[in-house]
């Protein structure tokens, strides 16, 4: 196939849109065609400067409150039991409440994975994936002290199908963190790591797994770290890595 048959399909790969026989057909393109390759982290980069861009936008919640004030209907001459409506309203309050929060954490989850989604996939299209190319984690993980404000470990893979092959500086919200590029029969796994926070905490949460269209995530937190895997591996290889990382942590 020609690049103008593999260039209208990046788009819908970028954005998770492909099914999974095309995902893994796109991607073994972009790792041979340099020009296929470039166009895609270009678009990438794009995709994901809109997105951080748009959260500068975000209405604050005085804002919310002045519009719901200016839409809400006055009632005017009714009486009511004040004692019911007292009642009434503070239960319409925590539910409100309930709700909001339940809300704001769905869109910071959202926001997080669609960011690290953004990362990986940008990392898959790049023509130089890392800044430290090895597969010993005595070589990558010395390379990241005084470019991360933290140190972590890196799991053994000796006996293992996994394959380390390097690491690179990363950021999420402009925090420093680093991220490591694993392979495990021909699929690419980018493990994020970033100091933990109570922001991460609230909208991953201390131990979950996620799915993204045709990407497989989990997210866990240790020793004050923050672990985080994108993948169109399979789950259970996820979980092994996982595993991994935990006990290298121990």
């Amino acid at each position: 196939m020609t690049c103008d048959t593999w260039q209208p399909k990046i788009d819908a790969y970028l954005d998770n849109e492909l099914p999974e026989a095309d995902v893994r057909d796109v991607a073994s393109h972009l790792r041979s065609c340099a020009s296929c390759s470039s166009e895609a982290l270009a678009r990438s980069e794009l995709k994901r400067s809109i997105h951080l861009a748009a959260k500068s936008y975000v209405p604050d919640p005085e804002f919310r409150k002045r519009i719901q004030n200016t839409v809400s209907p006055k009632v005017a001459g009714r009486s009511w039991n004040w004692a019911w409506t007292a009642g009434t309203a503070f239960a319409m309050i925590l539910l409100v409440i309930a709700g909001s929060l339940l809300w704001t954490r769905q869109i910071q989850q959202q926001q997080i994975i669609g960011e690290l989604t953004d990362l990986h996939v940008a990392t898959l299209a790049s023509a130089n994936r890392v800044e430290v190319v090895s597969s010993d984690r005595h070589t990558v993980k010395p390379w990241f002290q005084g470019k991360v404000p933290f140190t972590f470990n890196v799991p053994e893979l000796q006996g293992s199908q996994f394959e380390l092959i390097g690491g690179k500086v990363t950021y999420l919200d402009q925090n420093p963190g680093a991220e490591l590029l694993f392979g495990v029969r021909k699929h690419l796994l980018s493990v994020f790591i970033f100091k933990d926070s109570p922001e991460l905490d609230r909208a991953l949460g201390s131990n979950g797994q996620m799915r993204k269209l045709s990407f497989n995530l989990a997210s866990w937190s240790d020793n004050g770290l923050r672990y985080l895997v994108v993948t169109d591996a399979a789950r259970s290889d996820v979980n092994d890595l996982h595993a991994r990382f935990a006990e290298a942590a121990r």
